[in-house]
């Protein structure tokens, strides 16, 4: 080889050391994002499902009228106490009582009719009866003519006192009916509460409430002794939800104090599909809740019905369990996670003695077209090179700042914890740096909240 390409050659390989020294100067250089660290610890959390609704007695009664007519009196007004059996509602009497009279005056003539025409069957059957004595004594002197005649007689009057004792029975069905409606001019308490809601006035015509209850609603009486909070719960929130779950209730009308209460019924068909109508339930975007009734242990004194009111369910409670802050939870795509190969790669570089990288989740959801969605997952700083690294994590339940982990991440591990937008932008493998008070040796410790 001549000397000149003997020169070339080695200024090649001098500008080739030369590069590979600026990129691996320029790498040593990477910006590193500032971050707010924090170690993976155990806690107390506690999952609340948070729901509004309002203030309902346990029972109530809507009061209304069979009968139509005039109110001439209300006794009672509304917020008063009363007891089963008490009157709370007098209807004009006049009509009804007109009808009972009539009813009795129908019967006393059905009554009559029928016991004309008990004498009539009666002297029928003597006619026949002699008249058949007679001919079978001497033929000569009844011709069967007339003792068929006899017969008839007293078959039609056997048939005219049956009708006239059917008339009887309907003259006194009719009279029942009369009176039962004379009755209904008073109406009495169903149950012992308070009137809540009193919905007519003196002089105001009482209807019967045929095809709407709010009709012919006269007033609602309420045991408050037994009182229940409604709340809607989402479709996503109500299967973590059980009976007996204990519950923290805030009424507004109550605003310095918190009840306590339990989960005791929970509906199994939601609101929309209870009420909504054929075309409501076609609209696919609507909201789906379920009513969720919560009964109160020691419900206020001077409590109302429909007074607003929150209710916080605790759904689930963990002791001492494994916690990463919920800003720390992202996602990422499958390829933008640590594989399976390189974990394995990392474990065996691990030092002598040292624990054993966690299992690496896996997305188990796949999307209709076979690929695979997003993964969940923290990114855990190396403290040695301040590197973040995304991690696949399986999370339990949700408390008020934490997630429950199942799986993925170790204790005393050193994970990213804030600010919002730069665990958002952050890549696989990026260089970190803690913010002031939040460096690798002094990442912000777990402690049981």
């Amino acid at each position: 080889m001549s000397k000149s390409g003997k020169i070339v050659l080695i200024g090649a390989g001098v500008l080739l050391v030369v590069g590979v020294a600026v990129l691996s100067a320029a790498k040593r250089r990477q910006p590193s994002t500032e971050v707010r660290l924090e170690k993976v610890g155990k806690r107390d959390l506690t999952s609340v499902v948070t729901a509004s609704g309002k203030i309902e007695p346990k029972k109530k009664v809507d009061v209304s009228s069979d009968i139509t007519g005039r109110i001439v009196s209300l006794p009672v007004k509304e917020g008063d106490m009363v007891t089963r059996g008490e009157v709370v509602v007098h209807i004009d009497p006049a009509q009804y009582e007109a009808a009972v009279q009539l009813q009795q005056a129908s019967l006393a003539g059905a009554q009559a009719a029928a016991a004309q025409a008990q004498a009539n069957k009666d002297q029928a059957e003597r006619a026949f009866v002699r008249n058949r004595d007679i001919r079978a004594q001497n033929a000569q002197l009844v011709s069967q003519e007339a003792l068929e005649q006899a017969e008839t007689a007293n078959r039609i009057a056997v048939a005219n006192l049956d009708a006239s004792q059917r008339q009887v029975d309907q003259a006194r069905a009719g009279l029942l009916q009369a009176q039962d409606n004379l009755r209904k001019t008073t109406i009495l308490a169903p149950m012992s509460g308070r009137v809540t809601r009193l919905a007519v006035e003196e002089g105001e015509v009482a209807v019967p409430g045929t095809f709407s209850r709010e009709t012919g609603l006269l007033m609602t009486i309420s045991d408050l002794s037994v009182i229940q909070v409604q709340v809607n719960v989402d479709e996503t929130d109500v299967v973590r939800i059980h009976v007996h779950d204990s519950t923290e209730i805030s009424i507004d009308a109550f605003p310095d104090t918190t009840f306590t209460g339990r989960v005791t019924e929970i509906k199994n068909s939601s609101i929309a599909g209870a009420t909504a109508t054929a075309a409501a339930q076609l609209n696919q975007d609507q909201a789906v809740d379920y009513e969720v009734i919560v009964t109160l242990d020691n419900p206020p004194p001077g409590v109302r019905p429909d007074l607003s009111a929150t209710a916080r369910i605790i759904s689930a409670k963990r002791h001492g369990t494994l916690t990463v802050p919920i800003i720390a939870l992202t996602v990422r795509q499958p390829a933008d996670t640590l594989s399976a190969d390189s974990a394995a790669r990392g474990s065996a570089k691990r030092p002598a003695g040292a624990p054993a990288a966690p299992a690496v989740a896996m997305s188990r959801d796949t999307s209709a077209a076979g690929k695979k969605k997003d993964i969940e997952g923290v990114f855990v700083v190396d403290t040695t090179t301040m590197t973040a690294r995304f991690r696949p994590v399986h999370v339990g339940i949700t408390g008020d700042d934490y997630f429950e982990v199942i799986s993925g991440v170790r204790e005393g591990e050193t994970i990213v914890a804030g600010p919002y937008q730069a665990i958002r932008d952050l890549k696989n493998r990026s260089k970190v740096r803690g913010q002031q008070g939040h460096g690798p040796g002094g990442a912000t410790p777990a402690h049981a909240s």
